[in-house]
């Protein structure tokens, strides 16, 4: 096929007319900048993949930062404005991220299919730049209390869009690039640069609040200017990988498999229905029981630690972060063996620790109290067991079930499930704390975990280690035996990445 930029010189003119010589610099400057674009991209793409990698770790440590911060917030806030900051505003300001993102999961999902997974990444870590700088600067009107909470809200709820946005993007961009470069480690891989990072959240929120405390004072310091100094901190993550964001390009199975004009959706949940079912039925049960521990984690330290005033705050943090630490090594673990084990033995084998420990505490809650360590040590390995389990899988899974032009969507909609759970187990943790006792909320926890072995055995596939275009293979078969026609692949700059390639394979064939 001729180029259209590429006038020839043969063809005759009338000499009053323009000559098609004279138009010849102008289309070859065109061809020259277009290929210099292109250029430009094959060079940015052939280390696109690892720095993907490295960003999406990057960026899951703001994540993780973010869904953790408000746990010591809520201790600092207890203290600062003592009954004034009800439960019912310490919930509204907590679920306030919970609620964006489901939002930003959703959104997001749906975004990072259509226009690709570099816009998504970067609407969310906007997304979250700007609600931490809301947070930060929050004041009501005229020194109001309600206007200061609900701006909290507000850029609470921001900064949920664009962590909401990151699962989806972020993730499925990840597992998208290790696909390309170490198939067979992809689960390992994906495992530590996902919830490795969000889990390490806990501890760099109790080293920064520690950090923080310490140099405003230590137990003189003033906690206005502790939290503010803390939030202002948190938005660097996020600026500095900007930077490398701004470079990326699409993985090559999403300019290959995209569908750009959206996939017929009817079909989609046709073919994927039961691994829709799997993926955002654990990931219910995983929030539900990991999501209210993790916020409330540090109000019930505080509940129970023999101390007050000031000092209250530290040992609260030291506890946390002892907590923090505890439930880390389960991801590590989880990375080792989850290949060898496969994605649903390992899921069995966290839900399966959610029921041995939530019933060993549970039952021996009453005697735990009066050994502090000793709670806080079986509590971190109810949470390790959890990031062993589900919290190391749920995210792989959710990228491996499902073929790249529907990736996002349907991992943002099973991530959201999830979160929804979240709001479910935050709203339901005080009413059981309070009517049946603190040691139900551990009983619970044992109870969805059996919940999430039943899920998980039934409905979460074994074979999800192969290569991700196998699985494009079989949803676009399907989509075709069905009646759709539809086009499959990006369309603009980036489709010509691969162009010279495809020639060169074509004429290899002929």
């Amino acid at each position: 096929m001729n180029d259209p930029l590429r006038l020839s010189s043969s063809v005759d003119t009338d000499k009053g007319s323009p000559s098609l010589d004279d138009a010849k610099p102008t289309a070859q400057a065109v061809q020259v900048d277009g290929d210099k674009e292109v250029e430009r991209l094959r060079n940015v793409e052939k280390h696109s993949s690892k720095w993907t990698i490295l960003a999406a770790g990057a960026g899951l440590i703001s994540d993780g930062l973010q869904n953790n911060i408000m746990t010591l917030t809520n201790v600092i806030f207890g203290q600062l404005y003592g009954k004034a900051y009800t439960s019912a505003y310490s919930t509204q300001v907590s679920n306030a991220l919970t609620v964006g993102t489901i939002l930003g999961q959703i959104s997001i999902g749906m975004v990072c299919d259509i226009y690709g997974r570099k816009a998504g990444i970067l609407i969310s870590t906007f997304s979250i730049v700007a609600g931490i700088i809301i947070v930060t600067a929050a004041h009501g009107a005229h020194g109001s209390f309600a206007g200061f909470i609900w701006c909290m809200t507000v850029g609470r709820g921001l900064t949920g869009i664009g962590v909401g946005g990151e699962y989806p993007s972020g993730s499925a961009s990840a597992a998208e690039a290790a696909n390309e470069k170490m198939q067979k480690s992809r689960g390992p891989i994906f495992i530590l640069v996902t919830n490795l990072v969000l889990s390490f959240g806990t501890i760099f929120a109790c080293i920064l609040y520690l950090i923080v405390y310490s140099a405003a004072g230590g137990d003189d310091a003033n906690y206005s200017t502790v939290w503010r100094t803390v939030f202002g901190i948190s938005v660097l993550p996020p600026l500095v990988v900007l930077l490398f964001r701004l470079r990326m390009v699409n993985s090559k199975l999403y300019r290959d498999g995209a569908i750009q004009r959206g996939p017929p959706l009817l079909l989609t949940l046709k073919f994927y229905w039961r691994s829709l079912i799997g993926t955002c039925g654990a990931w219910f049960l995983y929030d539900f029981v990991t999501f209210p521990n993790g916020v409330f984690s540090g109000t019930i330290i505080a509940q129970i630690v023999k101390v007050t005033g000031h000092e209250k705050f530290r040992k609260t943090a030291e506890y946390q972060l002892l907590l923090g630490t505890i439930a880390l090594p389960g991801c590590l673990v989880g990375a080792l063996i989850v290949n060898r084990l496969g994605r649903r033995n390992l899921m069995i084998l966290g839900f399966t620790g959610y029921l041995v420990i939530g019933l060993s505490v549970g039952l021996a809650y009453d005697k735990l109290l009066k050994t502090v360590p000793a709670f806080v040590v079986l509590y971190g390995l109810m949470q390790s067991f959890g990031n062993l389990g589900p919290g190391n899988v749920l995210g792989l899974s959710s990228a491996e079930s499902y073929a790249t032009p529907v990736r996002g969507t349907l991992y943002g909609i099973s991530a959201a499930i999830g979160k929804v759970g979240a709001v479910a187990g935050t709203q339901s943790f005080t009413p059981i704390r309070d009517n049946l006792g603190a040691k139900w909320t551990f009983i619970v926890a044992a109870i969805c975990g059996v919940l999430g072995v039943l899920v998980t055995y039934f409905f979460i596939r074994q074979d999800l280690d192969g290569d991700l275009s196998d699985e494009d293979a079989k949803f676009a078969a399907y989509l075709k035996a069905n009646g759709w026609d539809g086009a499959m692949g990006v369309q603009g700059k980036e489709a010509l990445i691969d162009r010279e390639e495809a020639v060169t394979v074509g004429k290899a064939h002929e």
